[in-house]
């Protein structure tokens, strides 16, 4: 039989053990405690983060995916009913058709896939997650330098690194440390309509496609020069910029004037 260990090691669990930040990562995903809609946990493990945001929720759903935590999280949550203790794989689940709110220590190994899970919930309001430091700071444009998936969604989605946590506040302790990842659903998208959204990952696609060796290279094989020049002038860019250096918010104003 596997030692919790080494059980852990496989499922990528590493466990909260500070209580202070399991109260801070609680008050980020539920600062009010009035909050009327649903709230995920995902990755409950042994229960350090679910019982500050049990707290701070009126209903809240705990997913574990080890088998062998279920009973110790449902013994200990026996008492507070509006705590639903889920046996499974969060990723399996069905997401919500009401407004809700996830919230985790996510397992590093899987951090991609709960983020896309989140990004594709249609009801999602916020997830507030911790990740690997380097997954929040690359996601967030924290290096200076912006990734594909976050220029993508950032019309609809924000994105921002709230905090970092020292490795040793996990047990056992991961290699790294962590941060703290808020990605909020934008109440009025940047970008609305079917027409937007197309011509918007097109443009983006085609920006990080690498394609003519420069961000102006690449837009340049979907338009004429003069107006990835005038665009280029309008965002304030210039035309050697690589394309991780470019923010959203030139995107933006990239998408603006190639699509008038």
């Amino acid at each position: 039989m596997a030692r919790p260990t080494q059980r852990a090691r496989t499922l990528s669990q590493n466990f909260l053990a500070d209580r202070a930040t399991a109260e801070h990562v609680a008050r980020l995903a539920a600062p009010d405690r009035r909050r009327p809609h649903l709230l995920l946990e995902v990755g409950a493990g042994n229960g350090a983060l679910t019982e500050p945001l049990a707290r701070r929720s009126r209903e809240l759903h705990a997913y574990e995916i080890d088998p062998r935590l279920v009973p110790g999280l449902r013994t200990r949550f026996a008492d507070t009913p509006h705590v639903h203790v889920v046996a499974g794989d969060f990723l399996a689940a069905r997401p919500p058709r009401t407004p809700f709110s996830v919230a985790g220590n996510v397992p590093f190994s899987r951090t991609a896939d709960i983020v896309d899970w989140c990004l594709t919930a249609s009801r999602l309001t916020d997830a507030t997650l911790l990740t690997q430091l380097e997954y929040a700071r690359k996601r967030t444009g924290d290096y200076g330098r912006w990734t594909l998936l976050t220029v993508l969604t950032w019309p609809y989605h924000d994105w921002r690194l709230v905090g970092r946590v020292g490795r040793h506040r996990f047990r056992p302790a991961p290699r790294v440390d962590a941060g703290i990842l808020r990605i909020q659903r934008r109440p009025a998208p940047l970008l609305t309509g079917a027409a937007a959204r197309r011509t918007w990952a097109d443009l983006v696609e085609l920006g990080f496609s690498g394609v003519g060796g420069s961000l102006h290279a690449s837009l340049r094989r979907a338009h004429p020069r003069r107006r990835v020049d005038a665009a280029f002038r309008a965002a304030r860019l210039d035309p050697g910029v690589l394309v991780g250096e470019v923010a959203p918010e030139r995107w933006l104003r990239l998408h603006e004037e190639l699509t008038a």
